[in-house]
């Protein structure tokens, strides 16, 4: 049975429009605050963070008001970065984390994704549990008046992100000497990023941290990588962070103003932890990561798993292989040494860490060459255009034409009305061809 409600990273959509509103955010308050009362009868506290949308200031109070009419207390926490949120789920031993976010989407957007006591995604059959709820009466799950929750805002979270993330790390370690450039896309990191590392003794150059509720992610950001390039050069930084609008997503670049991607990242560190003999398992990436990674893994004896895409699938394959490094090319990368999900600022640590001995980043990341790989999206009204059958015919044909040559991906997205093409292969004439057969059935 397919989710109604819920996509590959939560529910996400344009605002005030289907699910995005105040009338269904005080139903998914509702729904999930039942869900986890019924889990957990002892404490019933829901904590939410937000982004810097400006939808935020309307989504929010509704989704407050439905948690609250379940009975369930909560917390506010303001902007935070979703890891941080998962991070104080569990501190706070509360039954469930809320981020309100649609991510690396543009301001119009807005969403949720839900944590569970355990500072992890919720799985699709709890998902799938949560969704009954939001479609029966709401009568059925209103509290009686005496068992209201009530509602607190907690103006410290950030400060207390930034304390969980210095603990992962020796005492003495700082980044004095160290010029950075951080770009915050003017998203939920702009107050933890740029305070962190001056915290630890860094000079930071920040960009994309003056949010005004419609800027999130325009023009900066993970999505937008030439902004951190240009920075790097300009301010001479030995290395530049690039965060996504709910900084679970980290592109860096070295000193060279080399844009560094998700992919790069991930075997940087397990190299590093293979040599160190911190690495658990192996490395999970998703079926976009890219061949030359792969193929890089099997030379190192690293074992390497893909997963579908989002980082709650990867998530979800780290747990079952008992991995402790998953990722994704978008730079969407959990250490399941530190966290439960994705983390821009904690990698960022954990790179800055593996630098701290006067090592170049364009050493550190030169490990392995990037099969060529073309990715396109195309907007569509309906993703079910896949499964047409004039698309599945075009999709074996471009499969058959580069096979033993290259891979074709072709999916839906999971969070906006496009369907993503992936092209790997070193036959670049080939590679655009096989693409083209998709793209014209498509449109």
């Amino acid at each position: 049975m397919t989710k109604k409600y819920f996509g590959t990273d939560g529910i996400r959509g344009l605002v005030n429009s289907k699910n995005i509103n105040g009338d269904m955010f005080f139903k998914f308050g509702l729904a999930s605050g039942t869900y986890f009362k019924i889990q957990k009868k002892t404490k019933q506290l829901a904590i939410i963070a937000k982004d810097t949308r400006l939808s935020g200031y309307t989504l929010e109070p509704a989704l407050v008001s439905g948690l609250a009419s379940a009975g369930m207390h909560v917390y506010t926490l303001g902007p935070l970065p979703t890891n941080g949120l998962a991070m104080l789920t569990r501190k706070m031993k509360a039954n469930m984390g809320i981020m309100i976010t649609a991510s690396h989407n543009p301001y119009s957007d807005n969403g949720l994704k839900l944590f569970g006591p355990d500072g992890l995604k919720l799985s699709d059959k709890i998902e799938k549990k949560i969704e009954k709820l939001i479609d029966k009466k709401i009568d059925n799950n209103l509290s009686r008046p005496q068992k209201l929750g009530r509602v607190k805002r907690l103006e410290t979270a950030n400060d207390e992100y930034i304390k969980i993330l210095k603990k992962n790390f020796p005492k003495d370690f700082n980044l004095i000497g160290l010029r950075i450039v951080i770009d915050c896309a003017n998203g939920a990191g702009y107050k933890a990023g740029p305070e962190l590392l001056k915290s630890l003794g860094a000079k930071v150059f920040t960009i994309g941290a003056m949010p005004n509720g419609l800027n999130i992610n325009k023009n900066c950001g993970s999505t937008h990588p030439n902004k951190i390039k240009n920075a790097v050069k300009k301010y001479k930084a030995h290395l530049g962070i690039s965060l996504d609008g709910d900084a679970d997503r980290i592109i860096l670049c070295d000193e060279k103003s080399n844009i560094i991607d998700g992919d790069q990242i991930i075997a940087a560190i397990a190299l590093r932890w293979q040599q160190k003999k911190m690495l658990k398992g192996g490395v999970i990436g998703t079926l976009m990561s890219n061949y030359g990674l792969e193929k890089f893994f099997k030379g190192k004896n690293i074992k390497f798993i893909r997963a579908n895409v989002g980082d709650r699938y990867v998530k979800e394959k780290m747990q079952k292989y008992n991995f402790n490094l998953g990722g994704e090319q978008s730079g969407h990368i959990i250490l399941g040494k530190f966290a439960t999900t994705g983390d821009g600022l904690l990698v960022a640590l954990e790179v800055l860490f593996s630098l701290r001995k006067g090592k170049r980043a364009s050493n550190f990341f030169n490990t392995f060459i990037k099969t060529p790989q073309i990715l396109e999206n195309i907007e569509v009204k309906d993703k079910n255009i896949i499964n047409n059958i004039d698309v599945r015919s075009s999709i074996k044909k471009a499969e058959k034409l580069i096979k033993n040559q290259g891979r074709i991906l072709v999916r839906k997205s999971g969070t906006e009305s496009k369907i993503r093409i992936m092209g790997e292969g070193i036959n670049k004439k080939l590679l655009l061809n096989c693409l083209e057969i998709i793209r014209k059935k498509i449109k």
